[in-house]
């Protein structure tokens, strides 16, 4: 069985030093591929400097909505040039975030409209993070339209309405630790919805813990759960949904599946 992780921060401090034995620990679970997300400087220089370093994870690189005040002219030259590095496969995660910063959500749309232009012009699928913004993301994607370049929303947290809306703009949909919990029952139910050609697996780790292990630090390998609750939610074979993400993932980031 393989399993790809398609969003995990093993650029994060958190396993600063410790990187092969969670490599290691990854693929004694099976997770086999992972897409290293950056957000800032410092993170997108780090899923850089991973991609160069093992051959089985890849770079997605962006300026994340918290860091909007932060972008400028600078930032995005550097941006641009590190996107055209060959290890990148996506630009992100970008998008909006509006559960923390209630004030600069303006800074947020114009940052979130100018990177999908540059993922257009270098031809780079993009990777979404939105919290408490839906409306907002959508709105945004929609008059971009970037059925040309892809997108996936990642840890989606919609209902089985969103989800539609979402697809219906030609987007993939990407599950984190989330859909384990016993309290989300939205996304359950968007799990058991989403075509098997449109979804993927993450843990965002980190963050988002999955059960069994919530309340823990999250960390790559535990791709494998978030697997595992699909298949119990659709009713499917654990190797099933690991085997189907893994394509769809694959084929998101333009990769080699057996590669």
């Amino acid at each position: 069985m393989q399993i790809f992780d398609s969003h995990t921060h093993l650029n994060d401090q958190a396993f600063a030093g410790k990187v092969p034995e969670y490599i290691k620990r990854a693929q004694d679970l099976g997770v086999t591929k992972m897409a290293i997300v950056g957000s800032d400087a410092t993170l997108n220089q780090g899923a850089l400097d991973l991609a160069h370093q093992y051959a089985n994870l890849y770079a997605v690189i962006g300026w994340h909505p918290e860091e909007a005040l932060t972008y400028n002219q600078q930032v995005e030259d550097h941006l641009v040039t590190q996107l055209q590095d060959d290890r990148v496969v996506a630009l992100g995660e970008i998008g909006l975030d509006y559960h923390w910063d209630k004030e600069h959500h303006e800074q947020q749309r114009a940052i979130f409209t100018r990177q999908i232009e540059l993922a257009k012009t270098l031809h780079l699928p993009i990777s979404i993070h939105t919290r408490d913004a839906f409306e907002d993301t959508y709105r945004i994607l929609k008059a971009a339209d970037i059925r040309d370049i892809g997108g996936v929303m990642h840890s989606f947290n919609g209902n089985a309405e969103w989800l539609q809306k979402f697809l219906d703009l030609g987007l993939m949909i990407s599950f984190s630790g989330v859909v384990s919990f016993k309290n989300a029952p939205e996304v359950h139910e968007s799990a058991k919805l989403v075509p098997a050609d449109r979804f993927l697996v993450e843990t965002d780790a980190p963050y988002l813990t999955p059960e069994p292990h919530r309340g823990e630090q999250n960390q790559p390998g535990y791709t494998r759960y978030v697997v595992e609750a699909i298949a119990k939610l659709r009713q499917e074979e654990v190797t099933t949904v690991a085997a189907q993400s893994y394509r769809n993932a694959s084929r998101f980031f333009g990769v080699v599946a057996n590669g």
